[in-house]
């Protein structure tokens, strides 16, 4: 994560960890007693054949922080760790160009091709415990749709990584139209990242790790606001986005205003209907903001690991989702059930 560092064919949902049915198992009449299995959205890896940029780009006072984060980053053993010792039952992972792009925050397409190839090819080794989505430069137009059809209907990834700002540009942009169309049509979805804005990731340096990721928060906040109140969502009915718990912010305002929303509907309607949020940060009253403004249904597990969380979270997720009070039933919700749910047209295949 630039200045803050800080496939395999069709499967059956019960694929989904090596289990025969997770999907079961994660509904409390399966078994009451069963630990609930944990699936993270929000996992970063970058091999070594890319070379990392971000380190360069990053704060004096956090440089430090970000080696030891891009070491973890490279390690494929410890990306699949927590799978096998038990904490996790899969987690969902991204390469994330941003983390290799140029000063501009460029990648060359080839190399987002590479990308999506490599990811596919590591789902295929850890089948059961890794599924992918495919990074594009959402900004790229036509030739970003085009590779967006490549890695869904070729490769198999279940959806798409994109940055959720670009400039002077959010995701409802023009240019990034093109590739919402396609995840739209082929219903996967889109995660929308987080990345660290200009001038505000400067002003918040000073801050350290918090005013940073609130850099981030921002943006994130920005872009979800953009794409409800610019009629994306309306025009897209079939597109589904996932943003961070950093955006709990501009989720938190466009439910505040809805009454004040451009949209017909209010813009709390439209974001139960199209937003998914994850639980990064992991703390109990962020998860159940998220939950009483968006629904438990559209609450995932999410760690941003190893960036901000990076040690197993087993713990610290149920601890936070027995806090709240939430039901069996929907702890095995948030946990894994919700990502299931949201990856279901990918996972239902022969």
């Amino acid at each position: 994560m630039a200045q803050v560092f800080s496939s395999l064919p069709q499967r059956g949902v019960g694929d989904l960890t090596g289990n025969r049915d997770l999907a079961r198992l994660n509904t409390r009449e399966a078994n009451p007693w069963q630990p609930i299995n944990i699936i993270d959205w929000h996992c970063h890896h970058v091999p070594a054949r890319f070379e990392l940029t971000a380190p360069l780009n990053v704060p004096a006072n956090q440089r430090a922080r970000c080696e030891t984060i891009g070491h973890k980053l490279r390690d494929q053993n410890l990306l699949v760790k927590d799978m096998h010792n038990g904490d996790l039952a899969a987690r969902v992972i991204n390469i994330p160009a941003n983390l290799i792009a140029d000063p501009n925050g460029l990648v060359p397409h080839g190399t987002i091709m590479a990308i999506n190839d490599y990811v596919a090819g590591l789902v295929a080794r850890h089948p059961g415990h890794l599924y992918g989505l495919a990074s594009v430069d959402a900004y790229d137009g036509d030739r970003a749709a085009r590779e967006v059809e490549r890695a869904i209907t070729e490769l198999r990834l279940r959806g798409l990584f994109v940055d959720c700002a670009r400039g002077d540009l959010f995701i409802d942009a023009p240019q990034a139209r093109p590739t919402l169309e396609v995840a739209s049509k082929l219903g996967v979805p889109v995660f929308i990242h987080p990345i660290a804005p200009q001038p505000l990731t400067r002003q918040m340096s000073p801050y350290g790790v918090i005013g940073t990721l609130f850099a981030r928060g921002t943006v994130n906040s920005a872009s979800l606001i953009a794409l409800v109140e610019s009629g994306t969502f309306s025009q897209l009915p079939d597109l589904r986005v996932v943003v961070t718990a950093h955006a709990i912010g501009g989720l938190a305002m466009a439910s505040g205003l809805s009454n004040q929303s451009h949209t017909t509907a209010g813009a709390i309607d439209v974001m139960r209907k199209h937003v998914f949020i994850d639980t990064q940060l992991i703390h109990p009253t962020l998860i159940r903001a998220s939950a009483d403004l968006l629904g438990v249904e559209h609450v995932m597990a999410g760690s941003d690991w190893p960036i901000v969380d990076d040690g197993p979270i087993r713990g610290t997720l149920t601890d936070a989702l027995q806090k709240v009070g939430f039901s069996d039933d929907e702890q095995r919700a948030i946990a894994g059930g919700n990502c299931l749910r949201l990856l279901g047209n990918r996972l239902a295949g022969p």
